[in-house]
């Protein structure tokens, strides 16, 4: 996430109330709003597991 509180987390990692804020109030324009609604569709169909093992260790 690019900007505000959740700056610096992946976008799957975001709580699901917090996207769920952005669908009632509008996601961002472009790539960035894409990716979030995709982030939310896949946290209501319990699939974030398919993306975790995807990301780079740290």
């Amino acid at each position: 996430m690019p900007f505000g509180k959740y700056r610096g987390h992946t976008l799957i990692d975001l709580p699901e109330e917090y996207l769920l804020w952005f669908d009632k109030k509008g996601f961002p324009e472009g790539e960035l709003g894409a990716l979030m609604q995709l982030a939310l569709s896949m946290r209501i169909d319990g699939l974030e597991d398919v993306i975790r093992p995807l990301k780079s260790k740290k």
